[in-house]
């Protein structure tokens, strides 16, 4: 398959970043691959269209499936296997979140919730325990945080986190000439309406 300037761009750059964020740059690009073209590609393809290594594009396939990233799929009349990603960015969104939590995130909470109960910590200084205790504090928050958004559905969620502008008037940094029903409003008499309305 050969791919447009405008969708090598595209594949090219999704793995450079890739590598940015620690990912390996053939995985990134057979994810961007698979996602821009929006269809089941065989592994020879995927290898022919990026002129990568076929056993690169094995192993690759084989990481994105562990990241729930990638799954097999069959086509009729073709018995050869054909991987295929999500196509909805949110959805990738909600994947690449939940994994990174499992692999990073929660040993990490582990990790601190051992040491704050090892009694050893008592003979060490006062201020690495209370910097070890709010590190945890700060990655709980965020997990419950982010637990309760990958739990809203799609449209809730883009209002969710387009919300920064009107929270900025809830805490009382915006302009306190706004005509707007938000910062009018007290604290106390602040809905849902209000945050996520149009």
């Amino acid at each position: 398959m050969d791919l447009s300037p405008t969708l090598t761009r595209f594949v090219l750059h999704w793995g450079e970043m890739g590598a940015r964020w620690g990912v390996n740059r053939t995985v990134a690009q057979i994810h961007a691959l698979l996602y821009i073209t929006g269809r089941p590609m065989h592994a020879e393809e995927i290898t022919d269209t990026l002129g990568v290594a076929r056993s690169n594009v094995s192993t690759s396939i084989r990481e994105l499936q562990g990241w729930n990233l990638v799954k097999l799929v069959h086509l009729n009349g073709d018995r050869r296997d054909h991987f295929e990603t999500s196509t909805q960015v949110w959805e990738l969104l909600r994947t690449i979140v939940r994994e990174r939590q499992h692999r990073e995130i929660a040993p990490t909470v582990e990790v601190l919730r051992e040491l704050l109960a090892d009694p050893a910590l008592s003979k060490e200084p006062a201020d690495a325990k209370m910097r070890i205790r709010e590190t945890l504090e700060l990655l709980e928050t965020l997990t419950a945080w982010s637990d309760e958004m990958l739990k809203l559905d799609t449209a809730t969620l883009t209002k969710v986190l387009k919300l920064g502008a009107k929270i900025k008037k809830l805490m009382g940094s915006g302009s306190s000439n706004s005509a707007s029903d938000l910062s009018r409003s007290k604290p106390s008499e602040i809905t849902a309406a209000h945050l996520l309305g149009p």
